[in-house]
């Protein structure tokens, strides 16, 4: 379930609000083993996600690094190859 989390610190271009939600959504579904709510635990649920969403923000717009920003197509590049060699047949 939380597979699709992704780093989102030292990205040229800085990670986008969908890029955040998203991330936020799949920690709220991994903590509360669920992904989708019964409609009782609904609000709960997105009042969840949009707080950890707003943390997220926080802490991304606090971060500092000397490292240079990261490419987007270059690490998913780099993630594609280790998902090949991972699942080649041999």
């Amino acid at each position: 379930m939380c597979r699709n989390i992704r780093v989102l610190h030292n990205f040229e271009p800085p990670a986008t609000g969908d890029e955040v939600h998203a991330a936020a959504l799949q920690y709220v579904r991994k903590i509360s083993g669920t992904t989708k709510p019964s409609a009782a635990n609904q609000a709960a649920f997105d009042e969840a996600v949009l707080e950890i969403a707003a943390a997220t923000r926080h802490l991304l717009g606090h971060l500092t690094t000397a490292a240079p920003p990261k490419d987007r197509d270059v690490e998913a590049a780099k993630a594609r190859a280790r998902s090949a060699q991972r699942f080649a047949t041999t």
